[in-house]
């Protein structure tokens, strides 16, 4: 199928305002690095997002699903078919000691808002810049908690564009893993169980790991968040550390010299650079440690030649 017959049935089945096409996928990406999408949809409603991704399944288009860009590399040759953006599903509503969100909202918000009506437990949230969608999708964590300990359950529609409700054990929720990664599923809500207890405290434990996280992490610069996975017995950034790659730089990105465990962008880096230096420190580190660094951050889309 071309893309204009491709537009035109989208067109019939979803509001045109949502459907943007050749659409530079660099400002949807931490990084700030990114092709373009053939076409970048961002719906409002389940309905549409169940829509366009029954259509794509039906004529064998892919389609790829982007939340807040913030664990993730495009490459530069962009993302042929759909991309799906989540980030307008972002309601956040709480009853008693449960907060449901949509998977666009920043898990940054949503543990604000626990805070807001003294609910403890996702206070080690309140510095990962994912949305709920990503954090779910990577059990995402942070000193000492991750989402596996307050998830009830989670929304999710498969390939075909069925709805699934999973409970919290058939998530099947590891480090940095789950079932959604294994059967390709999207999340659309999930729904946290928290704790009562006292505002005042909650507000405290927040302003001690965000201070922690400023001190310590690059954010002044663009960056894909932790580049490795945690090796059993280690730790990524020290062992990058040893190896002198702090500051190392291919192109336009370097690995901090803040924090080795993250590469920033600090003068027009591209995807390919992204990759290009992670393959050299992932080098480095096995050529002198015997340790293989297993990245964390996902990178998808096409390069520039193909």
């Amino acid at each position: 199928m071309n893309h204009s017959s491709i537009l035109q049935d989208l067109e019939k089945l979803i509001p045109a305002s949502i459907i943007k096409v050749d659409e530079p996928l660099k400002r949807y990406t931490y990084t700030e690095t990114g092709g373009n999408a053939d076409f970048y949809i961002s719906p409002e409603r389940y309905e549409d997002v169940q829509k366009v991704v029954k259509y794509a399944y039906e004529h064998d288009i892919p389609v790829t699903y982007l939340g807040n860009g913030s664990n993730i590399i495009i490459r530069d040759g962009g993302i042929r078919g759909i991309v799906l953006s989540l980030l307008s599903l972002n309601h956040i509503v709480t009853s008693d000691a449960t907060i449901i969100a949509g998977s666009g909202a920043a898990i940054i918000d949503v543990s604000r808002k626990a805070r807001d009506v003294a609910l403890t437990g996702l206070e080690f949230a309140c510095g990962i810049p994912g949305s709920i969608g990503g954090a779910v999708y990577m059990n995402a964590g942070a000193y000492g908690g991750e989402v596996k300990d307050v998830i009830d359950y989670a929304l999710v529609i498969d390939e075909r564009g069925e709805l699934i409700k999973l409970t919290h054990n058939e998530l099947e929720l590891d480090y940095r893993n789950s079932i959604i990664q294994k059967q390709h599923y999207v999340v659309l809500e999930a729904a946290f169980t928290l704790t009562p207890g006292k505002q005042e405290d909650i507000q405290e434990k927040m302003d001690d790991l965000t201070e922690r996280r400023e001190s310590k992490q690059p954010l002044e610069y663009p960056s894909c968040g932790s580049v490795f996975r945690r090796p059993p017995g280690h730790f990524a950034g020290q062992l990058i550390q040893n190896a002198d790659l702090q500051g190392h730089r291919i192109g336009g990105v370097e690995v901090s010299r803040k924090h080795a465990g993250f590469m920033v962008n600090v003068d027009h880096g591209t995807a390919t650079d992204y990759e290009n230096l992670i393959r050299h420190v992932q080098n480095v580190v096995k050529e002198k440690f015997g340790i293989e660094l297993e990245r964390e951050v996902r990178i998808i889309g096409e390069n520039l030649d193909k």
